[in-house]
């Protein structure tokens, strides 16, 4: 189904109004299909993001300051998610050895198996853009970049 079936709208201003509300369309949809997906492992989509960021740096911890500067979503309340990491176990917070105002932050063991088994599952996440082959996506990607450019 195009955008406009879906979203019940026959008109657009112009491409470009149309591509930005395909964006924001298809970000909600392929949103809704992730956090669907993570639920079977007790995890939201931005502490899923909080955990591959701190599995990029192991062994080395990171400040929540450095987590938020690599999140994707730039709003999220970097501190309170790692605090509700830290209640299921995937991470450890310690004072920072530098710098006392800071805390580190640390993917667990147990964290690390988490995203091991959900690694093994990640064609479930892929198979959410199987309609494109391998060079669609990869133009996708280019012009996202662009458009970010």
């Amino acid at each position: 189904m195009g955008l406009q079936e879906d979203i019940k709208q026959t008109s657009f201003r112009n491409n470009y109004q149309k591509a930005v509300i395909n964006i924001i369309y298809t970000n909600g949809w392929l949103e809704q299909k992730i956090k669907s997906f993570l639920k079977a492992y007790n995890l939201t989509p931005q502490q899923y993001n909080v955990l591959r960021i701190l599995r990029g740096s192991y062994p080395e911890p990171l400040s929540t300051l450095q987590i938020r500067e690599r999140m994707l979503d730039k709003m999220s309340d970097s501190s309170r998610i790692v605090d509700r990491l830290v209640l299921k176990k995937w991470v450890e917070k310690q004072p920072c050895s530098h710098d006392k105002r800071l805390v580190d932050v640390l993917i667990t063991d147990e964290g690390l198996d988490l995203l091991g088994l959900i690694d093994k599952e990640e064609k479930a996440i892929d198979n959410h853009l199987a309609n494109l082959s391998p060079e669609e996506a990869e133009t996708l990607n280019e012009i996202l970049d662009k458009v970010r450019g």
